[in-house]
């Protein structure tokens, strides 16, 4: 097994035009990008109208000496799934703004694309979000029945199952990410997702340690457990900072301030434990990308994520081909 290949989930950069942003890349130490699928990243509309637009970034790409190995569909797999929310404004375009069965539609449509333009570009895995109808029920108060949860997870298996036919004509997969907000957002949820997308192999999971840790899941743990339906990994770390004031629920406190109970860190300042997250993927025998999503409030983003590449690299060490007990037979 060799080294695997370093990328920078774009989702936090989508700001930046892809020629700028991929010069970045390089320079910040990166071997490739997961790109993301909005903004100033990826077009999918003109990737299918026009025939100059893939070979373009694929261009681009190869002329800083990155790889893409993954499309990243978050905010618009968000729309697939979720009950009506006014938030969702903010993901879909702006014409359908206020009309949920119209996102919804446009969600799905455009995670259909998303599979056509990653079989173009030879891309094999697209990470994302499923969405939720029933998130709003994660505190059993109003009283939640298990009807309604199973309605839930039924509905998000409708939604999606025209979605993964499209993925398996094209041979992608899709690779959700666990999140709260989310369908499947901590472990058992996720194995009862899995189990009702069992017939399903185009239907994994992109491994995130950052939205386990602070729920009290040890990250190690759930990628063994789920290991044949891994299929993307990101790296990034957390810090649980509970004071006795402070709770796990966030307290309506936006990200980076310093009263929460815990907070994104750049990598290799939280609380993660990325030796044993190796450890497993090198049993795993997982040659794909680890994909740094980076994110620090209280870092300038350059400076964290140069570092973050680094402390990849560094922490990503081959497994051993040698048993040490044959160094010491006659």
């Amino acid at each position: 097994m060799g080294k695997r290949p370093v990328t920078l989930c774009t989702c936090q950069w989508a700001d930046l035009p892809l020629e700028e942003l991929c010069v970045l890349a390089k320079q910040m130490g990166y071997d490739g990008l997961e790109l993301a699928c909005w903004g100033n990243n990826m077009d999918l509309d003109r990737a299918l109208s026009d025939d100059s637009y893939i070979p373009w970034v694929q261009e681009t790409l190869k002329k800083n000496g990155l790889i893409c190995k993954a499309l990243a569909c978050h905010i618009i797999g968000q729309c697939v799934g979720d009950a009506p929310d006014p938030r969702l404004n903010n993901f879909a375009p702006a014409a359908f703004a206020d009309q949920p069965d119209a996102i919804r539609q446009w969600g799905i449509d455009t995670m259909k694309k998303a599979a056509q333009v990653a079989h173009k570009m030879g891309i094999k895995v697209i990470t994302g979000f499923t969405g939720s109808p029933i998130w709003k029920y994660l505190y059993s108060f109003p009283q939640t029945t298990e009807q309604m949860v199973n309605d839930g997870f039924n509905q998000i298996v409708e939604l999606w199952t025209p979605i993964l036919d499209e993925f398996k004509k094209y041979d992608v997969k899709f690779a959700l990410e666990v999140h709260p907000g989310e369908i499947a957002f901590d472990y058992y949820s996720t194995k009862r997702l899995l189990e009702l997308f069992s017939d399903r192999p185009e239907f994994g999971l992109n491994f995130d340690p950052s939205h386990l840790i602070w729920q009290g899941i040890k990250p190690h743990l759930f990628l063994s457990d789920f290991r044949d339906r891994v299929y993307h990994v990101h790296m990034k770390d957390v810090a649980v900072t509970l004071d006795g004031r402070s709770g796990l629920l966030g307290s309506h406190i936006d990200f980076g301030d310093l009263r929460r109970g815990w907070n994104f860190r750049s990598l290799g300042h939280g609380d993660v434990n990325f030796e044993e997250i190796i450890r497993v993927l090198n049993d795993m025998g997982y040659e794909g990308p680890l994909s740094v999503e980076w994110e620090d409030s209280g870092m300038d983003r350059v400076d964290g994520a140069t570092e973050a590449a680094a402390f990849v690299k560094k922490v990503d060490f081959k497994p051993s081909d040698f048993k040490f007990d044959d160094a010491i037979a006659n």
